[in-house]
Formats: C-alpha cells, sequence, structure tokens
C-alpha cells in the first residue's frame, strides 16, 4: 500500500485496485481509519479527535489530487506524492 504522504506521525496510504468508494487509509500509531473522499468522514475505523482533524483540513486542500491518485490506483498505477500539512 503505497504512502503518499506523511505529517505529524500520520500516514496517509492508498491501496492499488481498492473497492469503492473513493477513499483513503489513515494511521497515526496503533489506529487507523478509512476515510471516504467525498465526505472526508471515517467510513472504518478511528482515529484520536485531533488527528482526524489534521487528516481532514490536509483532505480538503489536497481533494483533487486525492481523486486523482484514487484515479491511478485503481488502474494499478503509482500514485503521486501529496504535500503533508505545513
Amino acid at each position: 500500500m503505497p504512502t503518499i504522504s506523511t505529517f505529524y506521525g500520520i500516514l496517509i496510504r492508498m491501496f492499488f485496485n481498492d473497492h469503492a468508494p473513493p477513499h483513503f487509509h489513515a494511521r497515526y500509531g496503533e489506529f487507523e481509519a478509512t476515510i471516504d473522499l467525498a465526505t472526508l468522514e471515517v467510513s472504518q475505523g478511528q482515529l484520536p479527535r485531533r488527528a482526524l482533524s489534521l487528516v481532514q483540513e490536509w483532505a480538503m486542500i489536497h481533494k483533487e489530487e486525492l481523486l486523482e491518485d484514487w484515479r491511478l490506483c485503481r488502474a494499478n498505477a503509482p500514485p503521486a506524492k501529496i504535500e503533508p500539512l505545513p
């Protein structure tokens, strides 16, 4: 599973040819969550509140890049790296 961004100890990843709906995976320590790209809400798992807020803020900034990476992963192509939060 490629890591597309890392910030504040949070890893953002996407699986190749993953199932719909479009989403990404966020990992922070022992916590992991699947984030829906349409709503930016957790669809599975959990993250601490602060980590989730950072992930959602980052995802709002990079939504178009995330959607393009989703398309690439669905085609089994490597996704592009996305800038972390400053």
